[in-house]
């Protein structure tokens, strides 16, 4: 469809911080509907792409967490199944400027708002999502909710037991069973959190076995594989204690390849620690430089949560930190060169974003067929 135009409703609300600062919002809906209270509840953080809103509400490393967007006109193009990066969006709610009820586009087949409601995710406009980004970079990312009535009683439900601090949501979005797909030698990928554009990327040069978050490192072996990939995810490293003796179990066998929360997981794993970022990346343009070169890499971010400098240092003894990021000086990638393992923060296969860094599939595949 080219071009439509959708009639929706809204409800006036709240969108309640911790802190007990709030926003006047409208709640959206493509039927008549009747709030009261608390309509959800997560951790508020903002997303600064230009466009890609379909790729940022459907990536699963959103979960519990509430997205909003610095863009102020959103849903222009609508939304399409090639775009989706899962089933659903993962995300607690969509925090808007202002919804574009006509979308035009060859490629657009519903409407933003009508994949929120198949998700059973709040979509709200009418706030300023300037003073709200402004807000969490100068306080930090913090719970909120989104609810109709007095806010200063919404902001009692605003605690933090609604941030993603020691909370496994690998658990929650992984998928449930295990998957092949693609031709060649065969990698197993653990599905943390795991986007179907790198499902893409990585069966386009392998067999891919897409294997639940929880999967023993002896049950990964048991497949015979030629490399191991460790995916993005949402949520606090920490909290995924089954990780560590899963990935060391792999670690040093076969080539090894992490992104993202993998790339926090394998760093624990070695005996690193990681630490919470005031507001986090989440983003399509942050600069990272490759320290072998000192090429500068622009690159696609979605994470909280990022790898100690010092930890890392201590952790390994042929640890290399391999990329730096240019505007905070965190770590973006290290390799352990005696175990053939690698892994970046940031999102190579981009999904919206730049495609600077597609060259880190192409190095994971030199990689295994080499070994």
């Amino acid at each position: 469809m080219i071009f439509s135009e959708e009639t929706f409703f809204s409800s006036d609300g709240y969108l309640v911080l911790s802190d007990g600062t709030f926003y006047e919002i409208e709640i959206l809906s493509l039927s008549q509907k009747s709030y009261a209270g608390v309509v959800a509840l997560g951790e508020v953080v903002f997303n600064t792409v230009l466009t890609g809103y379909q790729e940022v509400v459907t990536d699963p490393s959103y979960a519990g967490q509430f997205i909003t967007f610095t863009t102020p006109e959103i849903g222009n193009y609508g939304c399409n199944f090639h775009d989706m990066e899962s089933d659903r969006i993962w995300a607690n709610a969509v925090a808007i400027r202002n919804y574009s009820g006509v979308r035009s586009n060859y490629r657009g087949e519903k409407s933003l708002l009508a994949l929120c409601e198949e998700s059973n995710v709040p979509l709200i406009q009418g706030l300023d999502t300037r003073a709200l980004t402004r807000h969490i970079r100068e306080h930090g990312a913090m719970p909120g909710v989104i609810g109709v009535g007095d806010p200063r009683e919404l902001a009692k439900f605003a605690t933090s037991e609604h941030s993603t601090d020691n909370k496994d949501l690998a658990a929650v979005v992984t998928r449930g069973n295990s998957f092949e797909v693609g031709e060649g030698p065969l990698v197993v990928a653990i599905d943390y959190g795991m986007k179907s554009s790198i499902i893409r990327y990585l069966a386009g040069r392998f067999r891919l076995r897409v294997v639940p978050a929880t999967t023993s490192g002896a049950e990964i072996l048991s497949y015979g594989p030629a490399g191991v990939f460790l995916s993005n995810g949402p949520g606090d490293p920490s909290a995924l204690t089954y990780s560590n003796s899963q990935i060391t179990e792999v670690l040093g066998k076969v080539p090894l390849f992490g992104i993202c929360l993998g790339h926090q997981l394998l760093a624990r794993a070695i005996g690193a620690t990681t630490y919470k970022l005031n507001f986090g990346h989440h983003g399509g343009n942050h600069p990272v430089s490759r320290l072998s070169d000192q090429v500068v890499e622009i690159t696609s971010q979605n994470h909280n949560y990022a790898v100690d400098r010092d930890s890392l240092s201590l952790a390994y003894g042929k640890s290399t930190i391999t990329h730096v990021n240019l505007n905070d000086n965190v770590v973006e990638g290290f390799s352990l060169d005696d175990a053939r393992a690698f892994s970046v923060q940031y999102h190579p296969e981009a999904s919206p974003g730049p495609h600077d860094s597609l060259y880190l599939f192409d190095l994971f595949a030199k990689e295994v067929r080499s070994a």
